[in-house]
């Protein structure tokens, strides 16, 4: 797992939970950026949640070293800047790759403190081929239907129906956007994001990165190093696994964090019933996986539907009580319904889910070299599951269309940087989704970034997540321009206290009543709302 960031933080650094108070003006308000021009036509698109959101479309070129051949689609959404001090466009991404942005630029702006979002534009935005984007790529509609093959393969026929599966769906892809998949990748949406940034008439721009959002930035601020204002990034891709080595890390992180769930659900074995042994508890979840094998829950959750309902917790704890309770009743109850709730709301593909699964794949297979040799990938699979059992084979078989596709793969962009202004580097100790060793080589590679640390935290996403602590870093940061920095030869330069872990709700079972509220924190109801949004906006029901 990975480094305490806590015990390699120099003595005398910033103090967790410290940090410093907001200024009434930002640093830089005597040079602040240049109003935009108004080159997009946004019309009013508002929510009741956020009155005051803005739509807008901008054509960019499918291939940007052809800027005069066919024009695709961006959707992008904005909260306009209030405050007479403004500091340009702040572009908002929830990574994937495929996730849409849409959603994220009220959410933004909202989370964040008034007097902090009043001066900027928060910009969302579908990427290409996401969303409202168009063309918006839907591969192969229903791939992920229930009830999917078991995703860990009994034997060779098993393996080949699942690699047929795979060079379906990428030949799927092939078929249906062959003019298009050689320009769905990371250079291509960072090139997207410069022409957002030329669209709003700003010579910079601001960006907060969320998990694939980090590398989305990262690449952008390799090829475009003086346009870049501030940035933030949060849960950071390690930029050296691009892509096949970052997924095989992803397999033992969150088998582990699994594990850290085990662990709470033997702590409430008063109300969950299921052992105090976090191996025990851990042992009737793999029968649970056994007998849903043999008989899918309510007809729909197999082995693979199952992994996929219990996979988002990996990503935030918020849905640890709901996923107990469905986990209790369907062991000691024996009543699949609410197992079949939690699929339904955690687990199942939609047509969304089916169009982000395809810019995933299109952008991943695209930016780098995957493995062509399937060997490759059995070997890799079955020494990993062989330590990390919980969803090792169903995220090979997530990724698998890669060692199939139709296109070329692209040599990775080098991120390395060091013409940037300081850059603010955000990352919980735990983070199954982007380990925590790729934030520190993220901050190694971005000379003069600053790493802040959420020791002992868990979920992918921490700012305008309920951490105070890391919210008033970004804060400060997106106010003035100011980072933390440690002492020299400290691997973090901030850390913050990780938020306590969520409360058990009551087992809710058929004819029994639910409870009146889930997923709460002790004395923290704003804190759970703000992470269930959020991790509800960057898609971590995969």
């Amino acid at each position: 797992m990975t480094p305490r960031a806590g015990m390699l933080i120099a003595a005398g650094a910033l103090v967790a939970g410290t940090v410093t108070a907001l200024p009434a003006a930002p640093a830089d308000a005597a040079d602040p950026a240049p109003r935009p021009l108004p080159r997009l036509a946004w019309t009013d698109c508002a929510t009741q949640a956020y009155p005051r959101l803005q739509c807008a479309a901008l054509e960019v070129p499918l291939d940007h070293d052809d800027p005069d051949g066919r024009r695709i689609t961006l959707a992008l959404t904005r909260v306009p800047h209030t405050a007479e001090t403004f500091q340009g466009p702040l572009l908002v991404n929830p990574g994937g790759p495929g996730g849409s942005g849409r959603g994220m630029a009220g959410y933004v702006a909202a989370s964040l403190p008034q007097e902090v979002a009043a001066q900027y534009d928060v910009i969302g935005f579908d990427p290409r081929g996401v969303g409202r984007s168009e063309p918006a790529l839907d591969c192969l509609p229903g791939h992920f239907d229930p009830v999917r093959p078991d995703s860990v393969p009994r034997g060779s026929r098993a393996e080949r129906t699942g690699i047929e599966r795979a060079r379906a769906f990428a030949r799927a892809c092939g078929e249906k956007y062959a003019d298009v998949l050689p320009y769905v990748d990371t250079v291509s949406a960072a090139k997207d994001l410069d022409a957002i940034r030329d669209a709003v008439g700003a010579p910079k721009l601001n960006y907060l990165g969320y998990s694939y959002g980090t590398y989305l930035g990262a690449v952008y601020a390799r090829l475009f190093p003086d346009r870049v204002r501030r940035m933030a990034l949060d849960s950071v891709v390690d930029p050296h696994g691009v892509w096949y080595e970052n997924n095989l890390a992803q397999n033992s992180a969150f088998d582990a964090r699994h594990k850290d769930f085990m662990a709470w659900v033997a702590r409430y074995d008063a109300t969950y019933r299921l052992g105090t042994d976090p191996a025990a508890v851990e042992a009737a979840w793999y029968r649970m996986r056994d007998a849903v094998r043999a008989e899918p829950a309510g007809g729909k959750v197999g082995p693979g539907e199952l992994e996929d309902t219990f996979l988002p917790g990996g990503y935030y704890d918020g849905y640890w009580p709901r996923l107990a309770s469905a986990f209790s009743a369907y062991v000691n109850d024996g009543d699949s319904g609410p197992l079949v709730e939690a699929y339904e709301r955690y687990g199942e593909a939609d047509a969304a889910a089916d169009n982000g699964y395809s810019v995933y794949a299109s952008v991943q297979c695209r930016d780098a070299g995957w493995p062509r040799d399937w060997n490759v990938w059995r070997e890799d699979a079955w020494k990993t599951h062989t330590k990390a059992p919980f969803s090792t084979w169903n995220n090979t078989w997530y990724n698998a269309p890669c060692a199939f596709w139709p296109v070329e793969s692209l040599t990775p962009t080098n991120v390395r940087n060091d013409r940037l202004p300081p850059v603010l580097v955000l990352q919980a100790t735990d983070d199954a989704a982007t380990p925590y060793e790729g934030a520190v080589a993220a901050h190694r590679l971005l000379r003069r970034s600053s790493l802040v640390v959420e020791e002992g935290g868990g979920n992918h996403g921490v700012t305008l997540a309920g951490n105070d602590c890391m919210d008033e870093h970004l804060a400060v940061y997106l106010a003035t321009g100011r980072v933390p920095r440690g002492e020299d030869g400290a691997e973090a330069d901030a850390v913050c206290a990780a938020l306590p872990e969520p409360e058990p709700e009551p087992v809710v079972t058929n004819g029994s009543k639910p409870p009146e509220k889930r997923g709460t924190r002790a004395g923290a109801g704003r804190t759970a709302a703000a992470g269930t949004t959020l991790h509800g906006l960057l898609g971590h029901v995969r």
